[in-house]
């Protein structure tokens, strides 16, 4: 029996000293020093000793698994510090070599047309208001005396939720909201998404952006109108940026106008950009009508106002020349990367 305790000590510190992992130790504890292990089994056979000789056997035993524990043990802690230098090596960093090259962002051309846009008009003393994209059918419609039977209320060309709720389709109602809650003189832009129940194609689409304008107080006139608008072209255009008004009708403003503004490509001399007329469209405005004032409370034999509305798209494709709105979503890097 001291022979078979020595061959188990000499091949389970051979086997301890090979080992190349944490696993491969478990496997040879349990081999040796497990309820089924070698040793145990021998240790089982101590019964059929004489009284005389189980003490001595039993300090060899003892002995033999003392030293097979102790070697699992130092090879574990040999293996631990291995894996761990290894691991250091192999996330070991230079850290006198160059970081990767990260490529910048940049805001979006929309977002910077808008804020092009709103710095001109905040630099002429407008301040920015806000309201609600899920809009009442009043704000929307009738405080902006459109009434029930008109075809901008169509089902067609409006996204409803109720009957009395929809997506509004203008940022109109923010001016509305203004006039309710303040007294003039009001000066705002109402920059904001709006939807229409549009098919998408090069130059329609059923979401897009618009930035509202609005000035109410005493003795405003279209005068005033057109050279606020005047000084916008020139800023947003160029200096020699001329505007024109032709008549229309927005049942919210009386008198109302399209305005265009003349060709920054070609001067006017008509070019592709501007169709060979040397006149783009950009918005519609007009004088605040005298209901809509009404409806706010506020006097219209005291207070005039003019108001205007402008597609951020419609602005933002002339100026770079893009001829797709499309191109604007489709969140294309090659496309996003000349802005």
């Amino acid at each position: 029996m001291k022979e078979q305790l020595q061959q188990i000590k000499e091949e389970a510190l051979a086997a301890i000293g090979g080992a190349e992992s944490g696993s491969a130790l478990e496997r040879i504890r349990v081999a040796y020093l497990g309820k089924k292990g070698s040793l145990t089994a021998v240790l089982r056979g101590m019964g059929a000793l004489s009284a005389d000789q189980r003490p001595v056997i039993g300090q060899i035993a003892n002995r033999v698994r003392a030293e097979i524990e102790q070697a699992l043990s130092d090879r574990g802690t040999a293996l631990a510090d291995k894996e761990q230098n290894d691991r250091l090596s192999a996330e070991k960093l230079d850290v006198t070599m160059p970081g990767a090259d990260i490529p910048k962002g940049g805001a979006h051309p929309l977002y910077q047309v808008e804020r092009e846009m709103s710095d001109i008009f905040t630099s002429m003393g407008f301040d920015v208001a806000d309201g609600p994209e899920v809009e009442l059918d009043y704000y929307n419609f009738q405080a902006l005396n459109i009434p029930e039977n008109h075809p901008a209320r169509d089902t067609q060309d409006t996204f409803y939720i109720t009957d009395r709720i929809l997506l509004r389709s203008q940022t109109s109602p923010v001016q509305v909201r203004t006039m309710e809650r303040q007294r003039p003189p009001i000066r705002v832009i109402s920059p904001g998404r709006v939807y229409r129940s549009d098919a998408l194609d090069a130059t329609h689409s059923p979401v897009f952006h618009q930035m509202e304008g609005l000035v109410v107080d005493k003795g405003i006139t279209m005068g005033d109108l057109k050279g606020m608008l005047e000084t916008f072209a020139r800023h947003m255009f160029g200096q020699s940026t001329r505007i024109r008004f032709r008549p229309h009708h927005f049942p919210f403003t009386e008198p109302s106008a399209e305005v265009d503004v003349s060709c920054f490509v070609c001067g006017g001399k008509g070019c592709r950009l501007c169709k060979g007329e040397g006149w783009i469209e950009i918005l519609g405005a007009g004088m605040v009508h005298p209901n809509v004032l009404r409806g706010c409370d506020i006097d219209p034999e005291v207070y005039s106002g003019f108001a205007f509305g402008l597609g951020i798209e419609r602005v933002t494709m002339t100026k770079y020349g893009i001829d797709d709105i499309r191109l604007l979503y489709e969140n294309d890097k090659r496309f996003l990367a000349q802005f």
